[in-house]
């Protein structure tokens, strides 16, 4: 037999065979595309935003979802129950506040510009409060911020420095545009069990007219801290723990970030989470 045959006979069998095979044993489907959508619900004891409680120590439920586009540009939107606002007004007199919900809307442009593991990210975020009730006395408490963040990784430590800028009032101080909030988080995967270590240390500034009149303008102005562990459980499941504190202080006898019974809302505490992402 020619070598030609030999070979035309081998092919052909190779041919059969891999048909019968193929018809025993499909082959696996390739795997979903990666959807540009993401979606997060969270539930913890204490909603804490730099430091602060925003629920009074009490439980809050949180939510969301992001967008990301191939090129870098993103859109999202988060929420989450509150009370400060309306438990602040309580505390002035005024009982018919109500501002349930925090909704915060953002987008930007992220991109390894620098390299593999080192993302920048630039862009705006919008802090809206829906209220009812509010007396036109009282400064709005929606707040719009700029922000510039670089992420890195070396090896199983990563995370990023990030700077958020107000450009209009921050959170229900008057005249405080200008105000600013550079923070430092850090993750260690520790590669046991899942875990991954946690830190993070910010400084929130307020500025402008209304710190000045009382003639401190660091008065409402503090760093906060936060030390703790995450565990993956794998299928987007996460558990958090962590201790905050800040050191936020008083004027006189009084908190400067003060709860209605008179509690400091940026005191220590510990910080439970459970967060699903889809």
């Amino acid at each position: 037999m020619s070598m030609f045959k030999k070979t035309t006979l081998a092919l052909a069998i190779s041919a059969i065979a891999g048909g019968a095979l193929a018809q025993s044993a499909p082959a696996p489907a390739p795997e979903p595309e990666k959807s540009p959508i993401t979606a997060n619900v969270t539930v913890t004891n204490d909603y804490r935003y730099r430091g602060i409680s925003q629920s009074n120590f009490k439980p809050a439920i949180q939510g969301g979802f992001d967008y990301a586009h191939e090129s870098g540009f993103y859109i999202g939107n988060w929420n989450s129950s509150i009370s400060w606002i309306s438990d602040a007004n309580s505390a002035g007199g005024r009982n018919n506040v109500s501002a349930p919900i925090e909704m915060d809307f953002y987008g930007g442009f992220k991109k390894e510009l620098i390299g593999t593991g080192f993302a920048s990210d630039i862009g705006v975020l919008q802090y809206y409060y829906p209220t009812s009730g509010l007396p036109s006395s009282a400064t709005n408490p929606n707040t719009t911020e700029i922000y510039a963040a670089q992420n890195f990784s070396f090896g199983p430590l990563t995370g990023f420095v990030k700077l958020s800028y107000a450009v209009s009032n921050i959170f229900g101080f008057a005249d405080s545009s200008g105000s600013y909030y550079p923070d430092l988080t850090l993750n260690y995967d520790t590669g046991v069990w899942g875990i991954t270590a946690n830190a993070h240390i910010g400084y929130q500034y307020i500025a402008g007219k209304y710190s000045r009149t009382i003639s401190n303008s660091s008065l409402y102005s503090y760093t906060d801290y936060k030390l703790g562990l995450t565990k993956d459980f794998g299928g987007g499941l996460s558990l958090s723990a962590a201790y905050v504190t800040t050191n936020a202080g008083k004027t006189g006898a009084t908190y400067n970030y003060s709860s209605p019974t008179g509690k400091n809302l940026g005191g220590s505490t510990g910080i439970v989470s459970l967060t699903k992402t889809f």
